[in-house]
């Protein structure tokens, strides 16, 4: 019974650790869409000056656009999979309850 409670307890430990760095890899994957989304921003920015093109205002809003699509599924992939990770937590612990649940 002792070597089971503490068999639990690991695993517990590894659950939650295991939540805690897929918390994280998401934050660093929102990071990671800011950055491309800031380098198109650059890029819109800098294009007047780098170039002399004709009508090249089209070419800038496209770079913004850009950004703002970029930076809007960045937005929407960080809470939805924040949103899974919370609901994680909850079965940390309780998978034995679980199964017996379903098979009752």
């Amino acid at each position: 019974m002792n070597i089971e409670k503490n068999l639990n307890k690991d695993l517990i430990l590894r659950e939650k650790l295991a939540l805690q760095r897929t918390a994280l890899s998401n934050q660093t994957t929102f990071l990671a869409y800011i950055r491309t989304s800031l380098y198109f921003v650059v890029a819109a920015l800098s294009i007047q000056n780098l170039l002399r093109i004709e009508n090249g205002w089209y070419l800038e809003l496209g770079f913004f656009v850009a950004s703002g699509i970029i930076l809007g599924l960045g937005l929407i992939s960080y809470f939805h999979h924040r949103k899974r990770i919370e609901e994680s937590k909850r079965h940390i612990g309780h998978y034995q309850d679980e199964f017996l649940d379903k098979a009752q």
